[in-house]
């Protein structure tokens, strides 16, 4: 028996991790009709990394490698070679509170107030949603703020931040 329970561990710990990961737009926490409509929609702007935002907003944005990306703040988690930087600048959120922060695809998320990176109150993700991958809860105050984003496989990501519900 305790063979057996030494390779049901085995078996369990060499899981790939997307394999426990959600499949579907039913699978997010939290409904996340306005987060993706913003994601997808035809007239949202192309911007460059660096570039202004206002909330509410929804972009998407042109990537670079992480050395030339020259995001702001070092990253939390170090990109893998191969893949692509860029950040926002958000000159305010328009008052203190909690506003979701959206992505079309995986990405590392750095949000960045007064020199601090900020944890996410909540997240959510799931794989297979034409449009949304992740979505995640920040307690915001009204002033200055940026999002970084890296580790993505492609040169463009979506992004949307809006008032949370």
């Amino acid at each position: 028996m305790y063979a057996r329970l030494i390779v049901a561990l085995t078996l369990l710990g060499s899981a790939p991790a997307w394999a426990a990961e959600p499949s579907g737009c039913d699978k997010f926490k939290w409904p996340i009709d306005k987060e993706r409509a913003a994601l997808t929609a035809q007239d949202r702007p192309k911007i460059v990394s660096g570039a202004d935002l206002a909330i509410p907003s929804a972009a998407t944005l042109d990537l670079k490698t992480p050395g030339d990306a020259k995001l702001p703040t070092p990253p939390e988690r170090k990109p893998k070679d191969g893949t692509f930087a860029g950040f926002a600048r958000f000159q305010k959120a328009p008052k203190a509170g909690t506003y979701t922060v959206s992505l079309s695809s995986a990405a590392w998320v750095d949000v960045v107030q007064d020199g601090e990176i900020l944890k996410p109150m909540e997240f959510s993700g799931a794989t297979d949603c034409a449009g949304i991958r992740k979505t995640m809860k920040y307690d915001l105050a009204a002033g200055p703020f940026v999002i970084q984003v890296s580790g993505v496989t492609e040169n463009t990501i979506s992004l949307a931040v809006l008032p949370s519900e």
